[in-house]
């Protein structure tokens, strides 16, 4: 059954933005040349379709897409499990990424710091470095994030960054080129999933900085 429509992206149209019913959807596309919209069942679904942008959200597979049916309905995490995430200091520049265990909070790895990074990148390796622990493992279960860009990167099994290379930085760009050469020379069935920051809180790989 299809989920109810309770909020409408427009991309493109007369004021691009989110709307809460179709009329006021139709008045910035009704006429207007290649408007691009949809409608999703949740306000959390649309903002993260709408911040996405129009041409990476219509590139997801149905497998990703389906990360953006979430509502309050949203089924609770799936145990056992990894969650992972990464912490970087806007100050410093410093980044730090680590992997948890879903259900206990046990720590199972933690890489950094380091310098001249960015809070992408630092998801990015998480998840790739959660993948290749868990294979050698054995293991199947699925991987946490509350990063779309990364689970995107990861897909693409590429790292688009923008993050300029300095003289600090050079083994986290290594480790970028690592991690891209083990996405495409690895297969894995864990699932990636999205980690439903405001239905079930903060994921438990988060480092409480905020």
């Amino acid at each position: 059954m299809a989920k109810k429509v309770t909020h409408y992206v427009v991309w493109k149209g007369l004021k691009p933005g989110i709307y809460e019913n179709w009329n006021d959807c139709e008045k910035q596309v009704k006429g207007f040349p290649e408007a691009k919209y949809k409608g999703f069942p949740s306000k959390i679904a649309a903002q993260r379709a709408f911040e996405m942008g129009y041409e990476a959200y219509k590139s997801l597979s149905k497998e990703e897409e389906v990360l953006f049916h979430v509502d309050e309905n949203t089924p609770k995490p799936i145990f056992p499990s990894l969650a992972v995430d990464a912490a970087w200091n806007t100050i410093t520049l410093e980044m730090e990424y680590q992997g948890v265990d879903c259900q206990t909070g046990k720590l199972i790895f933690h890489q950094g710091t380091f310098p001249d990074a960015t809070n992408n990148v630092g998801e990015f390796l998480a998840i790739v470095h959660g993948l290749a622990l868990l294979k050698t493992k054995g293991s199947e279960i699925p991987i946490y994030t509350d990063s779309l860009t990364a689970i995107s990167w990861v897909r693409a099994k590429q790292a688009r960054t923008k993050l300029k290379r300095t003289e600090r930085n050079k083994i986290l760009f290594e480790l970028i080129q690592r991690a891209e050469k083990w996405l495409r020379e690895n297969t894995w069935k864990n699932r990636i999933l999205k980690w439903e920051t405001q239905y079930w809180g903060e994921i438990p790989a988060d480092f409480g900085r905020k």
